[in-house]
């Protein structure tokens, strides 16, 4: 007698510690799946923003690639998210053992991710962007990538160079244009974004400090990101813990299911 009914406790421990670990599963996931939604959004917002986020973030390859990879990490996170509720909820164990394996899979190419962004760090640095410049940069032809994405980078952030106007010296740009000290775009403009009225075009031209822009774009692009960047660092701090807590508790629901 005395035995059954311990057996029975223990059975219904169990089933409480099994319930709680579903329940625990289901709100992880939901976080998981607001998570991808969330990246999501941002890679969209970045492709459709029509105040030219999307030529700023191809000034660098790496960058762009990674707006389609913010894209495929979110859309997978959104899925994994829903089928992690659900294999939940309905405690069944293929969509369980499917999600384990799926976000498994997720969470070492992230940490892959990390690692060859920081082994390939080199090329965000300054020295890697005005040696970039300095080779490439034309001044005024639109039909180069490189050309107009710089020019839409200096317009919209009101920037002159990577570090500063003199980084044009001994550049590309000098020996296709040798009258020219700085390019069109870094001269100050009248109004708004978008104007194409000058203070003065020739001053600024022949490298008068009043009508240019003095601030490097690697400071300015910087300052206006830093934000961003800790709190984009924090996010995925928060995705990988929360992923590392779903797969415990769906192979711990898994092995639970009867």
């Amino acid at each position: 007698m005395g035995h059954g009914e311990a057996s029975a406790r223990g059975t219904a421990m169990e089933g409480d510690c099994l319930s709680c670990i579903k329940y625990l599963m289901f709100v992880f996931n939901f976080f998981i799946f607001l998570g991808g939604s969330f990246l999501l959004g941002v890679g969209i917002w970045v492709l459709v923003d029509p105040t030219g986020f999307r030529e700023i973030v191809a000034a660098n390859p790496l960058l762009f690639t990674g707006v389609y990879v913010i894209l495929a990490m979110g859309g997978m996170l959104f899925l994994l998210g829903f089928l992690g509720c659900c294999g939940a909820i309905r405690e069944n164990k293929c969509l369980l053992l499917f999600f384990f394996l799926l976000i498994l899979i997720i969470f070492l190419a992230e940490l892959a991710a990390a690692i060859l962004a920081f082994v390939f760090r080199e090329h965000l640095t300054r020295e890697y962007f005005t040696k970039e410049l300095k080779r490439h940069y034309q001044g005024y032809n639109n039909t180069d990538v490189f050309t107009s994405t710089w020019n839409a980078i200096m317009t919209t952030f009101d920037c002159c160079g990577v570090n500063s106007p003199e980084d044009f010296e001994d550049s590309r740009f000098r020996f296709l244009n040798p009258t020219e000290s700085v390019p069109e775009a870094c001269c100050l403009r009248k109004g708004n974004l978008g104007d194409l009225m000058y203070d003065n075009r020739e001053e600024c031209l022949t490298g008068s400090m009043m009508y240019r822009n003095n601030k490097g774009c690697y400071s300015a692009v910087v300052d206006y990101f830093e934000t961003y960047i800790y709190l984009a660092g924090a996010l995925a701090i928060v995705v990988l813990t929360i992923e590392l807590f779903a797969m415990v508790f769906a192979m711990c629901l898994f092995r639970g299911i009867q």
